[in-house]
């Protein structure tokens, strides 16, 4: 075999179904060789787009997603999608082609630095220097993207090296057991609860990750400690749950915060300072000494805002178990009643315009109407802008990873591409991405991918002509706000280009029969409609004015 071949050995090896990117002359042996792989190398229009596909297939199977491009231009178009899966947390593996090893020393063509370009945003970037080394890079690669906290890896591979001849064997794959937390520890947490009367959950990526979401909605019903969850974490406990209190993520107060604000004993499950930076809730805690327990994979990130008072390293879904059989028999004295005014109090604004008639529409109308068609396990992704504030707060999810939000990095560009990843891992579900009019169009390419592989998604986009979120953020704050206008295309005849399908809904009495036809079509689907956006500032108003329900 030549280094190529046994490169995609190990990546079959390593359980790859789906390798998405670009073919370029530096990484032709390996596209060559993956002509006679059952891997399905799934060709796409951006090297970005290419990322975020891999970004989400990690972020759904817990298997490292993979993508791969040339050299030069090529590696540097993944770097905005690496960076958002690597701060993301998802597990990736990145491939690039290389320049001859012959002239990497010296200025020639499309010659770069290409693995210290990665090694910022990476968890570890590796050239290949030896064909036979090749074994033992793959199987590190993979098994670093998946330990946690999960992240990417880049493997480079130069041209010519990929052509030499080599033997050698893929290494088995071995899962290490993960740590569990001292059952000194355990009672040292159950004993903390016990002692508290206004206890709270604060839920993070990790649990999800973890797959810890079922041992901790155990904990919250044994207990009736109520749960508060990132944007990343949407689903972890059932919004019908009376133990779930809604979305935390907001730059502003809000009805959940409250519960924060009156908690003397805060539990973060999971949580990743990279979603919201804790000094953003921490300062709506009571000025009295609240304690804080940690329970993650990983010990606390540093941080002044974050003081740690226990730590329960190891894997999750065992502590929450472990948690929850000491407590089923203890007496607890919780302030239940406050909490359920809370959640009471944050259910009537979420569900506030469920029913509104005017044009334009509502981004709480439109997400009621979404919420209402999909089934508990299809999947929203949301772009970056205006819309993803809506769709945290506002869209209600059943079930943990039905709701996809960037929200470490925050990348625009990504609930398209990120759509398809999503579409090739579960098919059966209704798959729906939801854009701002400027992010939607960062990675429009990748449309004609969706149509060419089959992925039939559906595309929604908040039309307002401008960049809303930065719009809002500078009334905010400046009281007034710069140029941020631009024009967009006819959406229905963009999407008639590619061969798919345009659905213009401009009144709240359309969007109900529009999604039915939407997710009834045979390909693709654009489905845009104007959105009204002076929401945002009654919002912030709202939210200036709020007290605590308690």
């Amino acid at each position: 075999m030549n280094a190529a071949e046994i490169f995609v050995k190990c990546l079959e090896n390593e359980g790859v179904e789906y390798i998405f990117g670009l073919p370029g002359e530096e990484n032709a042996h390996l596209i060559m060789a993956l002509e006679e792989s059952a891997i399905d190398f799934i060709m796409c229009r951006h090297e970005q787009g290419a990322a975020f596909m891999a970004d989400v297939y990690g972020r759904l199977t817990g298997r490292p997603g993979v993508c791969l491009a040339t050299l030069g231009p090529g590696a540097t178009n993944l770097v905005t999608g690496v960076a958002d899966g690597n701060m993301d947390r998802s597990p990736m593996v990145i491939i690039t082609g290389q320049a001859d090893s012959r002239r990497q020393h010296k200025e020639s063509h499309q010659n770069m630095d290409v693995v210290g370009m990665f090694e910022p945003i990476t968890k570890w970037a590796q050239a290949v220097i030896h064909p036979a080394n090749i074994p033992e890079i793959v199987r590190k690669a993979f098994k670093l993207a998946t330990t946690e906290k999960a992240g990417a890896c880049h493997i480079e591979l130069a041209d010519d090296i990929a052509g030499l001849t080599v033997e050698g064997e893929p290494i088995p794959v071995k899962i290490p057991a993960q740590p569990v937390a001292s059952d000194r520890e355990i009672d040292k947490a159950c004993a903390l609860i016990e002692k508290a009367h206004h206890p709270i959950i604060l839920v993070g990526n990790g649990c999800l990750r973890q797959g810890a979401s079922g041992p901790l909605r155990d904990l919250a019903k044994t207990t009736g400690i109520g749960v508060v969850n990132t944007f990343m974490a949407k689903g972890a406990v059932d919004w019908d749950s009376p133990e779930c209190l809604f979305t935390i993520g907001l730059q502003a107060h809000d009805h959940v915060l409250c519960a924060l604000q009156r908690a003397d004993l805060v539990i973060c499950v999971g949580y990743d300072l990279v979603e919201y930076a804790p000094r953003l809730w921490s300062q709506h805690v009571s000025a009295k000494k609240n304690t804080l327990i940690h329970i993650d994979c990983q010990p606390a990130e540093i941080d002044d805002h974050y003081t740690v008072d226990l730590e329960l390293i190891g894997h999750m879904g065992h502590t929450l178990q472990a948690i929850n059989q000491k407590l089923a028999s203890a007496r607890l004295n919780f302030d239940l009643p406050a909490q359920a005014n809370i959640r009471k109090a944050q259910l009537e604004d979420i569900m506030a315009h469920t029913r509104d008639t005017e044009s334009p529409l509502k981004p709480q109308k439109i997400l009621a109407d979404v919420r209402a068609f999909l089934d508990p396990e299809d999947i929203v992704l949301s772009d970056v802008g205006a819309h993803k504030m809506w769709i945290a707060r506002h869209y209600l999810c059943h079930e943990p990873n039905t709701c996809l939000i960037s929200n470490g990095f925050c990348s625009m560009g990504f609930a398209l591409p990120g759509a398809i990843g999503a579409k090739l891992v579960h098919p059966d579900r209704q798959i729906l991405a939801i854009c701002g009019d400027g992010g939607f169009l960062m990675n429009i390419q990748e449309l004609e991918t969706a149509r060419r592989i089959g992925a039939n998604i559906v595309v929604m986009v908040w039309e307002d002509g401008g960049y809303g979120l930065i719009k809002w953020k500078q009334i905010n704050n400046f009281g007034a706000h710069s140029n941020l206008s631009f024009q967009n295309p006819d959406f229905n005849l963009l999407a008639q280009s590619f061969g798919c399908m345009g659905i213009r809904v401009e009144t709240p009495a359309e969007l109900p029969e529009a999604l039915d036809q939407a997710f009834s079509a045979d390909c693709p689907v654009i489905l845009s409609m104007p959105v009204d956006y002076r929401e945002n500032l009654k919002l912030s108003a709202r939210l200036g004015q709020l007290s605590c329900p308690i």
